[in-house]
């Protein structure tokens, strides 16, 4: 019982950055209606922005919060120079755009920073909790972190006459467009969100896997397997099947004797493949209706 209940908190941990990759997605896809492949790379590329300002000597938190701002700004102006003149053209040319973005920042980082293994310091220590090492001092930091981008995102949505346009654009561009909204600037707007989501991602993420331009291939398969399971259309679900992968994905290289480590990754392509024939638009998401 103790392994069992050790293994489903550590999924809750690592399902957390899987929900945030995952949700990162979704924002992205409900802008543009294409999956950035590229996430996971700008993620990488603010955790490396975060372990230079630490290495002049900026506290933590500073860092921490610098380093959002700095990717919410860059998300912007990647939504604003590169897809705003693209927004009218074929889905390939946005492919080929996301495909050129995952190799420019991944060569860039290797470039500045080179690939080798580093280090990432934690704020909350790697120290055991609970005295029983079910979950580990990083891990449950981790996880307020997470909980606290979650609700503030929530209440941002929910309560913001930003977040209402910001959610009123998204669901009909059009519509939204003849009350005023900017929609435009909307689309910016959720890039610059996703953006920094993906940065507080790789910042939590990075002490457990270590910081090297490659980081955050496998954490990109598992939220987009997390935004497919819960609905690329339901930004909840997407949350709810980040952490949903994260617990099956443990529990099934702990309890199936043919997966453990080797094949975890495998189990989240499964997973997308699975969803995608059982049901297409996922647990949460709904059949889209357009009149004829």
């Amino acid at each position: 019982m103790e392994l069992f209940t050790q293994q489903v908190l550590a999924g809750i941990a690592t399902g957390g950055i899987y929900a945030l990759m995952a949700l990162a997605i979704v924002m992205i896809y409900q802008a543009i209606h294409h999956l950035n492949f590229a996430q996971g790379e700008m993620g990488m590329f603010s955790a490396f922005v975060a372990w230079q300002l630490l290495l002049w000597g900026a506290p933590y938190w500073l860092a921490f919060v610098a380093t959002i701002a700095l990717s919410f700004v860059a998300g912007v102006l990647i939504e604003r120079i590169v897809f705003k003149p693209l927004r009218r053209a074929p889905v390939f040319s946005h492919l080929v755009v996301f495909v050129a973005l995952f190799a420019i920042f991944n060569s860039l980082a290797g470039f500045i920073w080179d690939f080798t293994i580093k280090p990432f310091p934690s704020p909350f220590g790697t120290t055991p909790l609970f005295g029983a090492g079910l979950i580990g001092a990083h891990q449950a930091g981790m996880l307020v972190v997470i909980a606290v981008v979650l609700v503030a995102l929530f209440l941002f949505l929910r309560t913001t006459r930003l977040g209402l346009a910001l959610r009123a654009a998204a669901a009909n561009p059009e519509s939204a467009r003849l009350v005023g909204v900017r929609v435009g600037w909307m689309m910016a707007l959720g890039w610059g969100l996703a953006s920094a989501i993906g940065a507080v991602a790789g910042m939590m993420i990075a002490p457990i896997v270590f910081l090297e331009p490659n980081m955050m291939l496998s954490v990109l398969l598992y939220g987009f397997a997390g935004a497919v399971l819960g609905g690329l259309a339901s930004p909840g679900g997407a949350v709810f099947g980040g952490f949903l992968v994260g617990v099956l994905e443990n529990l099934a290289a702990t309890y199936v004797p043919v997966v453990g480590s080797e094949l975890k990754l495998p189990i989240a392509l499964l997973l997308i493949v699975v969803v995608l024939v059982l049901r297409p638009y996922g647990l949460f998401g709904r059949k889209p209706v357009e009149r004829v």
